[in-house]
């Protein structure tokens, strides 16, 4: 008789982070554990929304959370190995473009987040 195996963990963790300096504790819970997760070798796509926004732009003081990663090394390290994108509505609110943002990062709206949000291969997690 075989078997099948259960099916195994998400091939992609999507994590949308809705807030930032003003929510600076749930805000670095989200960068952390997309952090964590390309540490354990899952694809991770980090959104950025509202207030975290501010987070991906060029020259970005960040904010500072005792007992807690650095929020802009934390969205380094997911920037370096996995894709940040900022919500295309947060950008234009804040009258910002690519030439405003890190390196790397993209703008997209809602229908690419719910392509990657309802993939099969996609856990997604809100913060």
């Amino acid at each position: 008789m075989t078997t099948t195996p259960p099916p195994g963990p998400a091939a992609r963790l999507v994590v949308k982070v809705t807030c930032g300096a003003e929510a600076s504790e749930r805000c670095n819970q989200a960068l952390t554990v997309a952090a964590t997760a390309l540490a354990a070798g899952v694809e991770v796509s980090l959104w950025l929304t509202g207030e975290a926004v501010d987070l991906a732009r060029t020259g970005s003081a960040g904010f500072s959370l005792e007992h807690a990663a650095d929020p802009l090394e934390l969205l380094r390290t997911v920037l370096s190995d996995g894709r940040v994108t900022v919500c295309t509505q947060c950008a234009a609110r804040r009258d910002l473009t690519a030439d405003d943002l890190l390196v790397g990062v993209r703008i997209a709206g809602a229908a690419v987040f719910v392509a990657e949000a309802v993939d099969p291969a996609s856990t997604a997690l809100v913060y």
